[in-house]
């Protein structure tokens, strides 16, 4: 018989009820144990669950040649006001994009309308000036008022959006996806097309079949068939200011996560919740099990295998795939039907045709005129045969193969935000709306509101979370601060 100390070793390792427990590590579960911590009244006690070896989810970066490089979520919208207030308490460090992109559309023969190369570096306030205005005309001339009004357009969507920073006294929880939507505004635009919505919005069919494709293939690696609020939010991309972090947005996760004090569990995924009457029991692959009072599950469920006992019911819903391939190397120009590299554009945007192999192609950074790093997108891998003959020269070759974002149709169904009408929560069911990292963070505060709103009512104790103030509350000071450190963004 074996000693009661190795056999006490040998059971499954169970933690007492009490904690609340979040699974996922990525920019929705970061950004759920921020808010629940400067929301709550009393001090949670959070567990979270990340089954990679890493924070941030969809969000990191790729090392070449000494060089790291966002490799999943990497803008950031200047009207993006969680995640700028996230990088300003968490002391992060901000860079802006270029806003002078050399822009070619490629039909898969040829580029049909090109913008003009940018200035050198270093040149004059004048110089950078007239090359946007002649970028301009260039682009009216193409496209006409259509520009005029897809930025209108676009601009309605966000005016919307920011009614989700309004004060906590003004903005109500929300216990379902629907109902947010719905206070906002935007729940239209999930029902129908990107297509329909900028059809009636007075566009005209050349700026919807190459501008816009171009930016809703390389944001969401999909069609202008997509539903009409992930449309927006995607030609939002294409604005000018925007930023992101210095070393990696993964780092907005990881510090969020940080000042939670939430007790982090790497490469431990979740295989089972189960209701146990007044809490959950979660069962971990490292074998674990952990009770939980409050459950909150903050990944796509799309492509995990967690069991839920009793069944939960939501839409089904596919992701949408985007292989991401890093190449430092030499593009070959004859691929492109150019007389030379030095005529490839910086950017690469391709049209909806079934023979173009990649939605887009960007020079990350160019070493010399013959070395350069280079990041293509695409809904399948680029084989080897392929990026061959893509390319005169290939030094280095690194491949992820993301599930990134919903595969978006109109109109959209919603999976509930309480998963049992109990306590067990889902972020990501606001993701069938729209995907980016400031979406994950205004589902994350609205479900630990919901968590505290319901909690209280269940102890009966009212007290409204008082530690940390709106976006919305934050003075012109403040905000000038902001500017001042660069975090105007």
């Amino acid at each position: 018989m074996l000693p009661l100390v190795v056999l006490l070793l040998l059971l499954p390792l169970t933690h007492a009820a009490g904690d609340i427990c979040i699974v996922g590590a990525g920019i929705s579960g970061a950004s759920t144990a921020f808010f629940l911590t400067n929301y709550s009244t009393l001090a949670p006690n959070l567990r979270v669950f990340e089954r990679h070896d890493r924070v941030g989810g969809r969000l990191a970066t790729v090392a070449i040649a000494g060089d790291h490089f966002e490799a999943g979520g990497s803008i950031i919208h200047p009207r993006n006001l969680h995640a700028r207030r996230f990088a300003d308490l968490l002391g992060l460090a901000v860079k802006t994009g270029g806003d002078d992109d050399w822009l070619g559309i490629w039909d898969g023969h040829r580029f049909v309308f090109q913008t003009l190369r940018p200035p050198p570096p270093g040149a004059s306030w004048w110089r950078r000036k007239l090359h946007g205005l002649l970028n301009s005309l260039l682009l009216l001339n193409r496209y006409g008022l259509s520009l005029l009004k897809m930025d209108k357009f676009v601009q309605a969507m966000l005016e919307r959006f920011m009614l989700f920073y309004n004060g906590l006294e003004s903005r109500p929880v929300f216990a379902t996806v629907e109902e947010m939507l719905k206070w906002t505004g935007l729940h239209g635009l999930t029902q129908r097309t990107l297509e329909e919505e900028l059809i009636d919005a007075g566009l005209n069919s050349q700026t919807i079949s190459e501008l816009v494709t171009v930016i809703t293939r390389i944001n969401y690696g999909q069609s202008v068939r997509i539903s009409g609020l992930a449309g927006a939010v995607s030609l939002a991309g294409s604005d000018s200011g925007l930023w992101a972090v210095k070393g990696g947005n993964w780092q907005l996760a990881a510090g969020l996560l940080k000042t939670s004090n939430a007790t982090l569990h790497l490469q431990e995924g979740i295989d089972s919740i189960t209701d146990a009457g007044d809490y959950y029991v979660l069962k971990s692959s490292s074998g674990n099990e952990y009770n939980c009072t409050v459950a909150v599950v903050a990944t796509p469920l799309d492509e995990v295998n967690i069991t839920f006992s009793p069944a939960i019911s939501i839409p089904p819903r596919k992701m949408q795939h985007t292989h991401a391939t890093f190449v430092r190397g030499l593009l070959n120009h004859e691929y492109f039907g150019v007389g030379s590299v030095s005529e490839i554009p910086e950017l690469i945007g391709t049209l909806e045709q079934p023979d173009i192999p990649f939605s887009s192609i960007s020079i990350l950074k160019k070493y010399s005129e013959d070395d350069m790093t280079y990041k293509l997108f695409s809904r399948a891998k680029l084989d080897d045969g392929l990026l061959d003959e893509m390319f005169r020269a290939r030094k280095e070759t690194i491949r992820i193969n993301w599930a990134a974002y919903p595969h978006y149709h109109a109109p959209e169904a919603f999976a509930p935000i309480v998963l049992d009408g109990k306590q067990l929560y889902y972020v990501n069911s606001f993701e069938s709306a729209a995907s980016a990292m400031e979406t994950g963070a205004v589902a994350a505060e609205n479900v630990a509101r919901l968590i505290i709103s319901r909690q209280q009512g269940i102890k009966g104790s009212p007290p409204a979370p008082h530690i940390i103030k709106s976006l919305a509350d934050d003075g012109e000071e403040e905000q000038g601060s902001w500017h001042r450190q660069h975090v105007d963004l």
